[in-house]
């Protein structure tokens, strides 16, 4: 076990973080830490980021690899009970190192990390002070047309699968495919051996025919882990209405997230623009139906020099791949929110708005770990 966590877990960071008297690792925030009532109602809820990542995320600062001291402090502070963690890549070998590099994590730090395979997981992980690791997919490619894949990958942990991402797969079309076709018959075969398997369909970066396909043909509660509506900023990457009241009617959850796609600017997003988002998901889904899925890292992002840099390349690879969409050259992040507790941070902001707290528990993760429950049966 590693030195630092022999002297503290989760739990008591925890404790000591409500206390007001520990100074969080990254940048500071105007985020109250003061023992009030948003501060009892984050502590007991259940919390969950449909997509974020433990380490780095959308932008390779730091560099991947085994979880700094700086990333596990920013773990222990951050509150949340458990995330969707990205464990996908192009093919089925770098796939299955992904997967080993965050169990491998979990057992490193087992009072830090835990791996999540049935809600009761969820439970545990919030019980034991440690962040649940959700291992997901942001596309398919790694299966190929090997069906049989899934079963392999739903026995070494995997429990969200995303079916395409921007792009086109043989699976369906993303949301920046001009054919907008929809899914395939091999789509249609996937979803059904995820619903038989008790993998989440998470329809995320997937085409506007294709979301609609997926939540027609899925018997499960379909997820959208992280996007935003439509209706309040057009964006690609964000739902129609028609699609959010479909998802909800059938029991599903979409996660809004922190991009810069949830609002017009050539600056970051911010609160405001967050908050009308939630508002719009609320009005359309219902309070059952929307939760958060930041698509974010748990550490709060330093725009050092090298992190400006790596940014600035990864936009270019990817609008040289043609998977990059409108407004990925604005920060990825929003300022006010940029630090570990910042699902509190949505809390109070929904409070101030006045939702009242039985509505920001589901919102903060209620309706996810709902979703979950019905969804992973075996």
């Amino acid at each position: 076990m590693h030195p630092s966590h022999r002297s503290i877990n989760r739990r008591q960071f925890a404790a000591t973080i409500a206390a007001g008297s520990l100074v969080l690792a990254g940048r500071r925030s105007s985020a109250q830490t003061t023992p009030d009532a948003m501060a009892g109602v984050y502590q007991r809820s259940i919390v969950i980021d449909a997509l974020a990542n433990p380490g780095s995320m959308n932008v390779s600062w730091p560099p991947r690899g085994p979880l700094s001291a700086t990333q596990r402090e920013a773990i222990a502070a951050s509150g949340i009970t458990a995330i969707n963690v990205t464990v996908s890549a192009e093919t089925f070998e770098a796939t299955t190192r992904t997967i080993a590099l965050w169990q491998g994590e979990a057992d490193r730090y087992p009072t830090l990390l835990s791996v999540v395979r049935r809600h009761t997981d969820i439970v545990r992980a919030k019980k034991d002070g440690t962040l649940g690791l959700m291992l997901g997919f942001q596309n398919t490619d790694m299966i190929e047309r090997d069906l049989t894949r899934l079963d392999v990958f739903h026995r070494l942990g995997v429990r969200i699968i995303q079916l395409t991402y921007n792009d086109r797969n043989l699976v369906g079309d993303g949301c920046l495919e001009p054919g907008n076709a929809g899914l395939s018959a091999f789509g249609r075969q996937v979803v059904e051996r995820m619903n038989a398997l008790g993998i989440a369909v998470d329809l995320s970066h997937c085409g506007t025919q294709t979301t609609a396909d997926g939540i027609a043909a899925s018997t499960r509660p379909p997820l959208i882990t992280h996007s935003g509506c439509r209706e309040v900023y057009r964006h690609p990457r964000s739902k129609e209405d028609r699609e959010l009241k479909a998802m909800a009617d059938k029991g599903g959850v979409v996660g809004i997230y922190f991009m810069p796609f949830i609002g017009q600017g050539t600056g970051a997003p911010t609160v405001d623009m967050l908050m009308r988002q939630i508002d719009h998901a609320l009005k359309v889904c219902g309070t059952d139906h929307v939760g958060i899925g930041s698509d974010l890292s748990t550490a709060p992002i330093n725009e050092t020099p090298d992190y400006l840099r790596e940014a600035k390349a990864f936009v270019g690879v990817r609008a040289a791949r043609g998977i990059s969409a409108p407004d990925e050259s604005r920060p990825l992040f929003i300022p006010e929110l940029n630090h570990s507790r910042r699902i509190e941070g949505v809390a109070r902001g929904l409070q101030q708005r006045g939702h009242p707290a039985a509505t920001i528990e589901k919102i903060i993760g209620g309706n996810f770990h709902r979703a979950f429950k019905d969804i992973w049966t075996l």
